[in-house]
């Protein structure tokens, strides 16, 4: 039986990357405690670490922060910026590695598994990372291991703007002295159930048995004490641009009524939007398609911030929309398409200015999910 090879993965990590962007804008904020996102009824959605020297961590109510620190310099966020430099930096991994995962706007995955027959992957990622800072002036941390949990663990350990490999074979040995809530999915409900269990080392869950702590924590437990061990299988994902949500109407009818067509429009955009966030999902990238009864099709798409409330895709969708139709004639199809996904609508929602508008879409989204998705929708949309 052919033996499969030690896998080799790569975590990279955009430091502090809403902060990191905002400094590359303005340098004067450069060593300063920064804060993004935060106002007064928000919370923050990223900070400096000098920021994080007082205390001050992502998610944590604005007016804690700025209690903590009140010469705090505070940031709105620019959607546009931060989704330009995302893409900056997957185009140059997408021109070196053979197979890499974009966990979300700041952080990927690569799979150098089988590279190391050809060169040393540790001295590539280390030119991968000078690549990416020289050209976009971004820090970037990053962990070398054999699986994406020890990867991860590696480049936190890493930060910031450095780099860590953790060798085959020491997985265990690296993790035993560091605090349980290292591990990946032990938040902080679950330390301090850990604790009162006299669990707070990683070397202290390996002192236990997967049973007893199966007994106590339920299946989650056997998936801790295989975390602990540095057991980790979950495979990187394949990352495809063309990863896409779409919807698409073909009429029974050619028409060429302007105020249907729109209708439609919105119609469509709120269905995938929905399915987008029933997906933990937001997307870069937004298009639609128009084909004529002579079965002409013409497609036009944009690149927006990353986003997936109907609000903001909607006007996009309509402008691509007025600029592709021809003034007059039928059409027999139309579609929207939506793109360049990522799996960071959380992040993305902690901005001020969403915050009250993510706890709307849950509201409609609950909704929706409780009565069907046609019973809510937009007065547009009828």
């Amino acid at each position: 039986m052919k033996k499969e090879p030690q896998r080799i993965i790569a975590h990279f990590d955009l430091d502090s990357f809403f902060v990191s962007v905002e400094v590359l804008n303005d340098p004067s904020l450069k060593g300063k405690p920064v804060i993004v996102g935060g106002k007064e009824r928000g919370v923050v959605a990223a900070c400096s670490y000098e920021a994080r020297k007082f205390g001050i961590h992502s998610a944590m109510p604005s007016k804690k922060a700025f209690q903590l620190c009140p010469q705090a310099i505070v940031i709105s966020g620019k959607y546009s910026e931060y989704s330009k430099y995302s893409r900056w930096v997957t185009e140059i991994i997408v021109s070196k590695a053979p197979l890499f995962e974009k966990a979300s706007v700041d952080e990927f995955y690569l799979d150098l598994t089988g590279m190391d027959k050809f060169f040393d992957p540790l001295q590539w990622t280390i030119d991968l990372r000078k690549q990416i800072m020289n050209e976009t002036g971004l820090p970037i941390s990053f962990g070398l291991a054999s699986n994406k949990m020890m990867a991860k663990i590696a480049t936190n350990a890493a930060k910031p703007n450095g780099y860590l490999q953790i060798p085959f074979g020491k997985e265990k040995e690296f993790l035993a002295p560091l605090s349980v809530d290292k591990i990946p999915g032990v938040g902080d409900q679950t330390f301090e159930v850990l604790k009162s269990m006299g669990i707070k080392t990683i070397n202290d869950v390996n002192l236990r048995t997967p049973e007893e702590l199966e007994a106590r924590l339920g299946k989650w437990g056997i998936d801790l004490w295989q975390k602990s061990n540095g057991i980790h299988t979950r495979e990187v994902t394949q990352y495809h641009e063309s990863k896409s949500i779409s919807s698409e109407s073909t009429f029974h009818e050619n028409t060429t009524d302007v105020e249907f067509l729109l209708s439609e429009i919105v119609r469509m955009t709120e269905k995938i939007a929905f399915e987008l966030r029933q997906d933990g999902k937001v997307a870069g990238c937004v298009a639609i398609k128009l084909r004529y009864p002579d079965f002409e099709t013409t497609t036009k798409q944009t690149t927006i911030p990353y986003t997936c409330a109907d609000d903001e895709i909607i006007p996009v969708v309509k402008d691509l929309f007025k600029k592709s139709y021809r003034k007059g004639t039928a059409i027999r199809l139309l579609g929207v398409r939506l793109s360049e996904l990522t799996n960071d609508a959380i992040q993305t929602n902690l901005f001020d200015d969403t915050a009250s508008k993510a706890d709307l879409y849950k509201a409609i989204d609950d909704v929706k999910n409780k009565f069907g998705k046609s019973k809510l929708k937009r007065a547009s949309s009828n």
